[in-house]
């Protein structure tokens, strides 16, 4: 029997289902999280079959304690994982410090974390990359943006999700966000890229071949969402197409991924951009060594008839997966937030897409800045229901 621990179970709230898939196939599944046993779901529960709670995640000695105690009584560690970007850099340590060898090492972290480092492993895989700038003082970002133009954008070269990235159109706005930006941390300035985000989501075995593939498009910016307090809107596609796929595969190999699920993004142009490519074309973002986030893998499920938690615990457990994918399905997300004015109220949307709709749920406030407050998820046949569906929900015109 494997010994598998996972980190932060509890969250996001859907993530007690690879626990349970876990089990299912015979894992011995040994839970570390900071939230009270008590608190726990009653499924997370049932998935477990030990919990040690801690105090903070945060707080490395106390985290090692745990995984020292569960090595002595179960015996050697087989996998550890949290499947979460905030806890990649906790997971590898662990699994260095206690050589758990089935995932990254510390050492690993710089190509998968650093957005700059990851460029070079794009540009091996043929992946053409945004040009860049580690951010230093006004004049050598002047000189940079003298290079690429405006606008630029600036995010922490190690950071999570959208937070703290903001589009400069302006010698002010350098200025400020120079006065402004927090100490310390290493920021990158990239060119602007006038496109939409295409993802390649997949499981992949012990060989570095895909078990499973699927994708998402996001066609407004995350950092738009973010920093306008916007409505939240993306969508699986129902077939995959063919150069993301190619371009997914291509960054895997690059990357040497190995056992693990991973959300990998891509731009794709949606202009002829000098440097960069024709419209249309497909350039490279950031990896992601994780399921893409919060109900994402719901919808993957939804989207073809399928389920991602059990072919990941199956890639752990038997390094195949005999899991059926059924029919396709567009599955759109629509996350409105709260005090804003909508075309169908949601009785009337409840109404008009009650069989569509999978997933009607307030969102977690931790994920609320780029998902929105209340979120809708809804699976369509065509593209052109899909459509109606976001105007209905998100006025999209």
């Amino acid at each position: 029997m494997k010994n598998v621990i996972f980190l932060s179970p509890n969250f996001p709230t859907n993530y007690w289902q690879f626990c349970r898939e876990l089990k299912n196939n015979g894992m011995n599944v040994l839970g570390i999280g900071d939230c009270p046993y008590d608190d726990l779901a009653p499924q997370l529960k049932d998935s477990l079959n030990e919990y040690y709670k801690v105090t903070t995640l945060e707080n490395y000695d106390e985290v090692y304690r745990a995984v020292a105690f569960f090595t002595f009584k179960y015996g050697r560690i087989d996998w550890l994982e949290s499947n979460n970007e905030y806890w990649l850099e906790r997971d590898a340590q662990l699994r260095t410090d206690f050589h758990i060898t089935s995932g990254f090492q510390i050492e690993d972290i710089p190509r998968i974390k650093y957005k700059s480092k990851m460029k070079e492993y794009y540009q091996k895989a043929g992946i053409p990359t945004a040009r860049y700038h580690l951010v230093d003082d006004e004049k050598g970002c002047m000189a940079f943006i003298k290079e690429v133009g405006w606008p630029v954008v600036v995010k922490p070269d190690n950071g999570v999700g959208a937070s703290d990235t903001h589009k400069l159109s302006s010698e002010e706005d350098l200025r400020h966000f120079l006065e402004t930006k927090m100490p310390g941390v290493t920021y990158i300035m990239e060119e602007f890229i006038f496109a939409e985000v295409n993802s390649y989501d997949a499981i992949i075995d012990s060989k570095g071949e895909p078990m499973f593939e699927a994708g998402n498009i996001t066609p407004m910016s995350i950092m738009d969402i973010v920093n306008d307090n916007d409505n939240s809107i993306y969508y699986i596609v129902k077939d995959l197409p063919a150069d993301t796929r190619r371009a997914g595969r291509a960054t895997v190999r690059s990357f040497g991924v190995k056992s693990r699920f991973v959300h990998f993004e891509f731009f794709r142009l949606t202009q002829d951009q000098p440097g960069m490519g024709k419209k249309g074309d497909v350039v490279a973002l950031e990896v992601n060594m994780r399921p893409c986030g919060g109900f994402t893998p719901d919808m993957i499920n939804f989207a073809r008839s399928t389920n991602v938690y059990k072919i990941w615990a199956d890639m752990i457990a038997f390094d195949q997966s005999t899991v059926p994918v059924g029919e396709h399905f567009y599955c759109a997300f629509a996350g409105r937030r709260d005090g804003k004015d909508f075309v169908l109220d949601h009785a009337a949307l409840m109404e008009k897409y009650g069989p569509n709709m999978k997933m009607v749920d307030r969102i977690p406030d931790a994920l609320a800045d780029a998902m929105g407050n209340q979120m809708y998820v809804a699976a369509f046949s065509t593209k052109k229901e899909l459509n109606q569906f976001y105007k209905d929900a998100l006025n999209v015109k």
